[in-house]
């Protein structure tokens, strides 16, 4: 049997796809071949089959799985095993009897593929004899990105990698990830030497996601858009991200007392509580987690339909790596980013006080330009990975609404004589009190409350004010001294503005209201039935993912383990109602259909039944 026939017979008998996506094949048939790679591919493009398939191809050989978390990797692993892959993990969680026992498997060539992190991996090898190591036919680094001090999540245990090429030069290396910048990229080749690796780099386009940004609102206001938000996503589950501790515990306490199941997820809970949260979501008991940073890199779930940002992300990989946990299973998902300036003040903050400051205001800038846009969001996004989109994307906030230009020179001649008034000795705040005519008490004792500007804007909302203040930042009217208390200093240019040489175009503020259910996002690959209709069957849909649930319960899995979303949709769609019909359903691998064909026809004949 050919090479290529042979993998798609395992493609199809374990995993229950017809063909491969993208770059699978050219990553996979490089690496057959003997060659290293380093593969850029999106979250939930299919990184994990560019691997998995080489090691089950080796006739007597196995792939071994660098990865940086314990939990990430027994999920995978379970997974694994419900496709019928033999699949194992040497790591601490297991006891010196399971571990053993597994260096006997990979003796006996029983296992395909080997998860294990790069410090156990490094202690282990040394004592494994010549019979096991002759074995590896691929060294796979997941999460790469990690090796470098470059990237956004710099792991020092991954620096030692590069030994395996040194003491392995004929197996293969495969370094992947899903965000990493030419700077980082070079890194990663660097540290693990494979200085001629060959480059894969797939689209980082996820047109599911739909991404939206909204900027100026704060404190209730804000959570009064994120309730509504969540309220479109009844019954689905999602993330928000939040900047510091306190406010995941705050935001998920405001959401309980409204009954939104939610809960607070942070790197100052205990282990046994983060992992406790950590299986309700993926098991679908709990429906949203408000976290920071700390959670979503070791959660292996399909079907997480929005990613709310509470505040803005330091950088653009950050905040793709965050959004990309939505619509893995290539089902429509929400992408929403609140942005305001005083997240601008505490990021520029942390930028200034990192070993790599002027690196690091630069990915901040560009976060910036991302959320302030007028232009189609994806363009901005993918170009940004040096990806080439030259359309409107239809499916984020600027293409649904693009934004109405007005001519801005006065609301920002009235913003620059409040500062120019005060001396440039207030913070952006203070300006918005004093154009909207606030008597505070800090106000009236600096008299600012005296001066000719105050309340010359008490027309405009402070939500308006803080949008178009951002927008006079951006165009660079003023500047923010960031060591003086962030005061507002007038620039050349503001001035020209303010004596009226200059005029200013602005984008009108609208006000974002979640309350009515918006358009669907754009429509994600759906099953397709023999007479070409898409139409699923929303009840069923329903019943047969509570039926997912209980069998998942029963087995001690997650439910995503036994079927996608999208799995579900197929069947919901297609109605099979026999082991042959089942068997050719979208993700339906021979091990599932084997294990999983009676209890979900019967279900669907049971519903048809009612149906007539």
């Amino acid at each position: 049997m050919a090479r290529q026939e042979y993998a798609l017979m395992l493609l199809r008998s374990c995993y229950g796809y017809d063909s491969f996506r993208g770059q699978q094949w050219d990553i996979i048939s490089h690496t057959l071949d003997g060659g290293d790679s380093i593969v850029l591919m999106p979250t939930s493009g299919g990184k994990s089959l560019c691997y998995q398939i080489p090691g089950l191809m080796s006739e007597d050989g196995f792939a071994i799985v660098i990865s940086p978390l314990l939990a990430l990797m027994n999920d995978q692993i379970d997974a694994l095993q419900q496709n019928g892959v033999p699949a194992l993990a040497l790591n601490s969680e297991k006891t010196d009897n399971e571990n053993r026992q597994t260096v006997e498997l990979l003796m006996q060539g029983k296992v395909k593929l080997l998860y294990i992190s790069p410090e156990k991996l490094l202690s282990e090898i040394d004592r494994w004899s010549s019979s096991i190591t002759e074995k590896i036919c691929l060294f796979a680094v997941d999460e790469a990105h990690c090796i470098s001090q470059w990237g956004h999540d710099f792991r020092p245990e991954y620096t030692q990698l590069g030994a395996l090429k040194q003491r392995f030069p004929e197996v293969p290396v495969m370094a992947l990830t899903a965000t990493a910048d030419r700077i980082t990229r070079d890194d990663i080749a660097k540290q693990l030497h494979i200085p001629d690796a060959k480059l894969f780099i797939s689209s980082f386009d996820r047109p599911n996601i739909s991404l939206n940004v909204v900027q100026g609102s704060t404190g209730r206001q804000k959570f009064r858009q994120i309730v509504q938000f969540i309220n479109l996503h009844r019954n689905e589950s999602g993330i928000i991200y939040c900047l510091r501790r306190k406010d995941t515990e705050k935001m998920a306490t405001e959401l309980t007392r409204l009954g939104i199941q939610a809960e607070p997820f942070h790197a100052g809970m205990s282990v046994s509580e983060k992992q406790r949260i950590q299986r309700a979501f993926v098991n679908d008991d709990l429906k949203v987690v408000c976290a920071t940073i700390a959670f979503g890199m070791g959660i292996d779930k399909s079907n997480v339909r929005y990613v709310i940002h509470s505040n803005m992300p330091r950088n653009i990989e950050s905040y793709y790596q965050e959004i990309g946990r939505a619509g893995r299973d290539g089902l429509p998902a929400d992408a929403l980013l609140f942005y305001n300036y005083g997240d601008m003040v505490t990021l520029q903050q942390f930028a200034l006080q990192s070993g790599q400051a002027q690196v690091n205001m630069d990915k901040l800038r560009r976060m910036q330009q991302f959320a302030e846009s007028g232009v189609c969001r994806r363009r901005i996004l993918l170009n940004y990975f040096n990806e080439r989109y030259d359309h409107d994307c239809h499916n984020c906030d600027v293409c649904d609404n693009p934004p109405e230009r007005f001519d801005g020179t006065r609301l920002a001649q009235m913003a620059l004589s409040a500062i120019k008034r005060t001396d440039e000795q207030v913070a952006m705040y203070t300006v918005t009190d004093i154009l909207r005519g606030w008597r505070k008490a800090d106000i009236a004792e600096k008299g600012y409350d005296r001066l000719k500007t105050f309340g010359v804007g008490r027309d405009f909302t402070m939500a308006e004010w803080n949008a178009y203040l951002l927008q006079m930042l951006q165009m660079g009217l003023f500047d923010v001294a960031y060591d003086e208390n962030n005061h507002l200093k007038i620039t050349e240019y503001g001035t020209e503005v303010l004596y009226g040489r200059q005029q200013i175009q602005l984008n009108r503020f609208e006000r974002r209201d979640f309350s009515a259910r918006k358009p669907a996002a754009a429509q994600a690959e759906l099953p397709i039935t023999p007479t070409g209709e898409k139409q699923m069957d929303s009840a069923l849909f329903e019943k047969l993912r509570d039926l997912r649930k209980a069998l998942a319960k029963a087995s001690h899995i997650a439910p995503y383990m036994v079927f996608s979303d999208k799995s579900l949709t197929a069947m919901a769609t297609e109605k099979p109602t026999t082991q042959a019909e089942f068997g050719i359903v979208y993700g339906v691998g021979q091990a599932k259909c084997e294990k999983y064909w009676r209890p979900f026809t019967a279900a669907i004949r049971e519903h048809l039944e009612k149906r007539k």
